[in-house]
């Protein structure tokens, strides 16, 4: 892909995830995402059902008459992105690859962070971390980051490690944090470094998937290639007995992946390529 090409699409994925966060996502973001505590902001006169424990009692003493003192909370937090950039999301077959969606999930997200005026910051992994992005305010930043969503590659195996991320996640960022897995999860096992990252932080998994990453369709025999490997074979996709197989391995990752979510507490979304995406982060935001 051009620079031109990479700018332009850029330029339409700004376009349109920043109106969705502006417009649906701004206020659930804000509510559900509180900020780290209550800090001082004036004094002001007492009212009839103020909490005695407020009164400043030194400004009392001056005016003779009783002060308390307000507090607001702080809203500044830190938001981080773990993105799965593995070979395997290169995949799909519906409505855009799970990259694409990845990539545009992405950008609502960071556009929500910046509107609460959060600091926003990314971990791209495969089964190292590729690039770590430290958090930072400002449209500038954001089209960055959307920049590298778009066209950063691995250098490394193409694999994935979602347990390198979670630890590098954990080193890196010692003060707690709005962390968003997006992942295939198609992942070595990764439930200690996820227990450790949930225990730490505010964690949310985001479990993109293809129609066709758990259906593989009857189309004779065709030529493939593993999407974490590189190698090519044929398969006979009429065998009945290789699709179920195919199925089943979908559904031992995704059990592993719910299983572990929850032993953690972390919270997981599951959105296909083809769904509305719009509709699943407002349930989640509405509901938590």
């Amino acid at each position: 892909m051009t620079t031109a090409e990479i700018l332009k699409k850029v330029r339409r994925i700004e376009i349109k995830t920043k109106g969705l966060s502006n417009h649906i996502f701004a206020g659930e973001y804000h509510s559900t995402f509180k900020g780290r505590g209550m800090s001082f902001s004036e004094v002001r006169e007492y009212i009839p059902g103020d909490d005695v424990k407020f009164i400043d009692w030194n400004v009392t003493a001056r005016f003779s008459h009783p002060f308390v003192k307000v507090f607001e909370e702080e809203r500044e937090l830190i938001v981080m992105l773990l993105v799965d950039i593995s070979s395997s999301s290169l995949f799909g077959t519906q409505k855009q690859l799970k990259r694409d969606l990845i990539t545009e999930l992405g950008a609502v997200l960071s556009f929500s962070a910046t509107t609460n005026n959060d600091k926003v910051g990314v971990i791209f992994f495969s089964d190292k971390v590729e690039q770590y992005i430290p958090p930072k305010k400002g449209k500038s930043h954001i089209l960055r980051i959307i920049r590298e969503l778009i066209a950063l590659e691995p250098k490394h195996s193409g694999n994935t490690d979602v347990g390198v991320a979670l630890e590098f996640l954990n080193n890196v960022l010692k003060k707690k944090t709005i962390a968003f897995l997006l992942s295939d999860f198609v992942s070595k096992p990764f439930d200690n470094a996820l227990q450790l990252a949930a225990r730490k932080h505010d964690l949310v998994g985001i479990h993109v998937f293809d129609k066709y990453d758990k259906e593989m369709p009857a189309a004779g025999l065709v030529q493939v290639a593993d999407s974490e490997s590189g190698k090519m074979f044929w398969l006979d996709t009429d065998d009945k007995a290789i699709r179920n197989r195919y199925t089943a391995f979908f559904e031992e990752k995704n059990k592993y992946c719910i299983q572990s979510f929850r032993k953690s507490g972390a919270s997981l979304l599951h959105i296909r390529t083809d769904d509305d995406y719009v509709k699943i982060l407002q349930g989640y935001f509405k509901g938590r």
